[in-house]
């Protein structure tokens, strides 16, 4: 039987989002297959600090002060202390926020350093940026393409943009679909009932769930359903962030008090599924969205602007919702518009969130790590001074 992994992966924090969410449901998952898990934490707390799994091993550095505003330096200080003195087989990057800090422990541990699997979280090509910056940030992801070792794209279509913008040869790129779901609450939300969504009795009841964050473009949707609803319509939008000032005062310059609703944080979403007629993203850009799995399991069609790679699969070619251009008001307007139109996806069109569930998605993550840790082993064996790891301490 193949021995345990030792894994490493640093959070933050316990503030809520999707990329440390599904760190730590891989991380539970592979705890449970018996896996030597430690979360390396910036600072032990957070919003979800409840939501964390109970058995895991969590590393922090006790702090008499906040490290909220050097989250990140503080983050590669934490990392690089728990490298020196544990023995880790892998590091596994959650997300496109940890890119700096795994590459800073590669420049400072050098052969050292374990091998780095990065999960790609977010859309690449980042057309949101001016050309300036967005030159930067190409060169950035050449950086990343040179110094770490392994990277997963969240559904083929992310596949042949990580090639091209990281510059890495393919068999460095595997294909794993987003994690987005445990399978309770895949099972949860697929046994919600659908009908169709329903004008003639009342207003339509569209959903947008996520951080309050320029991301996600919630100006937007805010706008684009003041100009396509119908008076009866309403559009509730959930979770925190720095944009929320900002839309409260568009919500109130667009008289939309008592239809559009900002219900902050929710540590359990599920609920405003079941009541939603409709699902919206606004996204500027995306990786793969976990929010749009979420809405397909449990049935919503969904309405969201071409933000990522993957969209056009996610929703099946129309089957599970329809595509608009990224930040065109008008064009979100007129869905919205006619989103009375639109049917819910049958069975058939939900269980195709099946394969985003955690427990499909941890075993093909281990599988790629062996196969980062072989190869890492085979480098030692052939090399005449092997890499010594955590024995600092």
């Amino acid at each position: 039987m193949p021995e345990p992994l030792r894994i490493a992966i640093p959070i933050h924090s316990f503030e809520p989002g999707g990329v440390e969410r599904v760190a730590l449901n891989l991380a539970r998952s592979w705890h449970a297959a018996g896996h030597h898990v430690r979360v390396v934490l910036g600072r032990d707390q957070g919003a979800d600090r409840s939501r964390a799994p109970a058995d895991l091993d969590y590393r922090s550095v006790p702090t008499r002060f906040s490290t909220a505003p050097f989250e990140t330096l503080w983050m590669m200080w934490c990392l690089l202390r728990h490298l020196l003195c544990e023995e880790t087989d892998v590091i596994f990057c959650a997300g496109n926020t940890y890119a700096v800090v795994c590459v800073t422990m590669r420049l400072l541990l050098r052969r050292r350093c374990p091998p780095v699997v990065v999960k790609i979280s977010n859309d690449l090509l980042r057309r949101d940026l001016p050309p300036g910056y967005r030159h930067l940030y190409y060169l950035w992801l050449r950086v990343q393409g040179l110094l770490l070792d392994h990277f997963v794209a969240l559904a083929e279509p992310m596949r042949a943009e990580i090639v091209d913008t990281l510059g890495v040869a393919a068999n460095r790129v595997t294909t794993i679909h987003d994690p987005a779901l445990t399978a309770t609450r895949y099972a949860a939300l697929l046994s919600i009932p659908r009908t169709g969504p329903d004008r003639s009795e009342r207003g339509l009841r569209f959903l947008a769930v996520g951080r309050l964050a320029r991301q996600k473009n919630l100006p937007l949707l805010v706008t684009a359903f003041a100009r396509g609803s119908n008076r009866q319509d309403t559009l509730t939008i959930v979770g925190e962030g720095p944009e929320r000032g900002k839309l409260e005062a568009l919500v109130g310059s667009l008289s939309l008090h008592g239809r559009v609703f900002l219900t902050g944080h929710a540590v359990d979403p599920d609920p405003y599924f079941r009541e939603a007629d409709v699902f919206v993203l606004s996204s500027d850009y995306e990786g793969v969205p976990a929010v749009v799995i979420e809405a397909i399991a449990a049935g919503l069609p969904v309405l969201a602007t071409d933000c990522a790679a993957s969209m056009q699969a996610l929703l099946g070619g129309g089957i599970r919702g329809q595509l608009v251009p990224v930040g065109d008001d008008t064009a979100l307007a007129a869905a919205m518009n006619g989103a009375d139109l639109l049917r819910f996806p049958d069975q058939s069109a939900r269980v195709f969130a099946e394969r985003f569930t955690v427990e499909i998605a941890a075993r093909a993550y281990v599988a790629a790590m062996r196969a980062l840790q072989a190869e890492a082993r085979a480098e030692d064996a052939g090399s005449l001074i092997p890499a010594v790891r955590g024995s600092d301490c």
